[in-house]
């Protein structure tokens, strides 16, 4: 009897990734977050910098869960395959956000990617939802949370 199902494997399998991309990101973010970021102005509604962590954490984890949940679906099926394509470009978005916002600091051009991974997100959710419902709806607090991120993407631009 093997200790993990295939299921368990790729659930597995798909949170490394996440959190593996969340880690790319996150060294972006270092580069700026102590020095850069604390002179930049900020709208009322910019949470603590402790909490940004814990969350993207849970969020890339929940991710993980929902991709693993998608890809079970069989990776031979075109519906999957499009599933995870979206799934997979919108994570090079995530990724590339923070290297916009926190590792280059161009928060103008970082906007622009936010929208474009929010759009993507849209897409990947729809197609989530035609293979496994459940995992298109573990999407939705990462959907909640983007939308959240570029609004603040958006002040911190209009108010520097």
């Amino acid at each position: 009897m093997p200790m993990f199902s295939k299921k368990a494997k790729r659930i597995l399998i798909a949170i490394f990734i996440c959190l593996l991309i969340g880690f790319i990101g996150s060294v972006a973010t270092q580069s700026s977050v102590q020095t850069w970021y604390p002179t930049l102005a900020k709208p009322f509604f910019t949470p603590p910098n402790w909490l940004f962590a814990p969350v993207w954490t849970i969020l890339y984890i929940v991710m993980g869960i929902a991709a693993g949940l998608v890809w079970d679906g069989g990776s031979y099926h075109k519906w999957v395959k499009t599933a995870l394509y979206h799934f997979g470009f919108q994570l090079l978005l995530n990724a590339s956000w923070s290297i916009f916002f926190f590792g280059l600091q161009l928060v103008l051009p970082a906007l622009f990617i936010i929208i474009g991974l929010f759009i993507l997100l849209l897409f990947t959710f729809k197609w989530f939802k035609v293979v496994n419902n459940t995992a298109a709806y573990l999407l939705v607090p990462y959907i909640l949370w983007v939308i959240y991120a570029a609004a603040l993407n958006f002040e911190i631009w209009r108010l520097n």
